[in-house]
């Protein structure tokens, strides 16, 4: 079943380049290959600092596999110093019986 991500992530005062950085890291080809079909990463146009993600994967398996690759990971344990906020939605679509 697809799998949907959408992430929210607003850098801390003054970390706005370092976050978008590390972001950039993390758009590694190998995500096609992990089972990611749709990707796109954007800095918000609303609200300055902020970047937001929306993907969708083939499975949940997919993802969570994903997430424990080394760059993901390394990433990760970068996170709280980067972000001031971060939102996360996982799900998968259910369709109607």
């Amino acid at each position: 079943m697809p799998l949907t991500v959408i992430a929210t992530l607003r850098a801390k005062q003054g970390l706005e380049q370092a976050l978008f950085d590390a972001l950039k890291a993390l758009l590694a080809p190998t995500r096609a290959e992990a089972g990611c079909v749709i990707y796109d990463m954007h800095r918000s146009t609303e609200e300055p600092g902020t970047f937001k993600f929306f993907e969708i994967w083939e499975s949940r398996p997919h993802w969570e596999a994903h997430m424990q690759t080394p760059h993901l990971t390394a990433f990760a344990a970068r996170q709280a110093e980067l972000a001031e906020s971060w939102e996360l939605f996982v799900g998968e679509k259910v369709e109607a019986p």
